[in-house]
Parts: structure tokens; C-alpha cells; sequence
């Protein structure tokens, strides 16, 4: 493990590549499951809409480390399994899936409630079929509205993903904690912050590129 800045820079890039993977992962499975989701929470059969409500509750009420922790430990208490460090990874994506699952999902179902339903009736009227109006008339609308809180949430998530080292995963911070430890030294941890704030800054003007796309509603 060099010191040079070069040599710390490899090291945190191999380290920031686990936090890039945990974040794509979680992005990539965790909009569409908020979308289902935000779904279940609108249903009409009560029973799946208030146990979706209950789980949405649960998860947002309590700590994402906390969550990261039983997914990881729980199998092995309850069922006797062998966790190995494999798995230290799956239960990461597993815990930040499920949370920002929900998270998103209320995001959704606000932007889906927020279109006006007299939209809905004109398109009936017109003969639309609903599946018709939904992605036609109304998710044009939500994706404009959603833009700026799921902006927020996302961003969000590349700070947490810091999170997995709660579980021995060796990221970012992980990576630069790690040179406290072995060389007493504390700038490579400060330095750890530049990763977050040149990738933050990246999907910051990616997201007001998007917002300024979707005006076109306004």
C-alpha cells in the first residue's frame, strides 16, 4: 500500500469501483421495484395495500445500517447458514435494494396522485384503454414532477453507499480508513471525499440537464 498520491488514488478508485457497483445495482433494481411497489400501496385490495404500507413504514422508520445488518446476519442466526464473504456484497444490495425500493415508491405514488384525475376521465372518454392513458397521458407527467425529489434520493444513495462497510466491505472510506490504521496517516480518508463530491457533482448537472429537458410540460 503506497503512500505517494498517485499510489492512494489506484487504491480508492479500486475502492470507489465497489461503491459505483453497490449504487448501479441499487438504481438499477430499485426504480422499477419502487414502481410496483407505489402500486401496491394505491390498490384497491386493501389487504395487499396496507401490508405494502406497513413494510414501506418499517423500512423507512428504521436505520439503513440497521436494515444492512439483518440481511446480512439473519439468515445465519435463524437458519443456521454459512455466511461467506461473498455474500457480505448481496446482502448490501439486498438491504440498500429494499430501502430505497421504498423510498421511491412513495416518490412515485405522490407523482402519480399529484396528475389530475379529470386527465384520466378525458381519456376514457376518447376511448383510451387505461394501460393507454397511464403511459401515454399521466407517466409523461409524473417523470416531470418526480425529477427533482428522486434527483435528491439518488445522490443520497452514493453517500450511503458508504454504509456497506458496516459489514466489513471494503469501500471507499473503508479503503481510506484503512491507512489510519496501517500508516498513520489521514489525509487519504479527507481525500476520500473528492470521489463523492466529483461523481455527485457529475449526476447534479446530469439531473438539471433532465429537469430542463422535461419543461416542456410546464
Amino acid at each position: 500500500m503506497g503512500t505517494s498520491l498517485y499510489d492512494v488514488t489506484l487504491e480508492l478508485l479500486k475502492a470507489f469501483w465497489v461503491n459505483f457497483k453497490l449504487f448501479g445495482i441499487t438504481l438499477a433494481a430499485a426504480l422499477p421495484l419502487g414502481l410496483i411497489l407505489s402500486f401496491g400501496s394505491m390498490s384497491k385490495f386493501k389487504p395487499l395495500k396496507y401490508l405494502v404500507k406497513v413494510i414501506v413504514w418499517i423500512i423507512r422508520g428504521t436505520p439503513l445500517m440497521l436494515q444492512i445488518i439483518v440481511v446480512f446476519y439473519g439468515p445465519g442466526l435463524m437458519f443456521g447458514m454459512t455466511v461467506s464473504n461473498i455474500y457480505r456484497f448481496k446482502a448490501a444490495c439486498i438491504a440498500f435494494i429494499i430501502n430505497y425500493a421504498c423510498y421511491f415508491s412513495e416518490i412515485y405514488r405522490g407523482g402519480i396522485e399529484s396528475v389530475p384525475k379529470g386527465q384520466q376521465e378525458a381519456g376514457l372518454v376518447l376511448g383510451m384503454s387505461k394501460g393507454q392513458i397511464f403511459f401515454k397521458v399521466t407517466l409523461l407527467q409524473v417523470i416531470k414532477r418526480i425529477v427533482p425529489p428522486m434527483s435528491n434520493e439518488i445522490i443520497t444513495l452514493v453517500k450511503d453507499t458508504s454504509l456497506a462497510r458496516t459489514i466489513a466491505i471494503v469501500e471507499l472510506i473503508r479503503a481510506g480508513e484503512n491507512y489510519i490504521t496501517a500508516k498513520g496517516l489521514l489525509w487519504p480518508l479527507f481525500y476520500t471525499g473528492a470521489f463523492y463530491l466529483v461523481f455527485c457533482g457529475i449526476l447534479t448537472i446530469l439531473f438539471g440537464r433532465i429537469e430542463k429537458k422535461m419543461s416542456y410540460f410546464e
